[in-house]
């Protein structure tokens, strides 16, 4: 039966997370996207005017973003990596929470999350 490698790993992670075995990694990420830094562990996400305090899901949301800066994470593997089901509820609330972290990330202008239709969401970043 065909699978999808990307679906499987997230799978995989989700599974350790839960477990406790993969924890330690994830708590010690820390990420810089463009002048803000996001911190997985601490649910915060810093500028340098203001610090955000993040529900947890938005922070698993921005996490799997992060994790896949510039490139196309699945719909479909977003929301059963987070929400552990893929139906049209829970891909409304998914909705909610980018729009919710696109107006956290809009002071620079130089990073966007763009919905690619029908497919899935993109962090995208200038390199540098």
């Amino acid at each position: 039966k065909p699978f999808s490698t990307e679906e499987l790993k997230l799978r995989l992670d989700n599974i350790l997370r839960r477990t406790g075995l993969f924890t330690d990694k994830i708590r010690n990420e820390i990420f810089s996207i463009g002048f803000f830094i996001f911190d997985f562990h601490n649910q915060i996400l810093k500028s340098q005017n203001e610090e955000k305090h993040l529900t947890k899901k938005e922070a698993q949301v921005l996490l799997m973003l992060c994790q896949h800066k510039n490139q196309l994470v699945r719909r479909e593997v977003a929301l059963k990596s987070i929400w552990g089901a893929d139906d049209y509820f829970m891909g409304r609330s998914m909705d909610v929470y980018i729009a919710k972290l696109r107006s956290y990330l809009k002071a620079d202008e130089s990073i966007s999350i763009i919905n690619v239709h029908g497919t899935g969401f993109k962090l995208e970043v200038p390199e540098n």
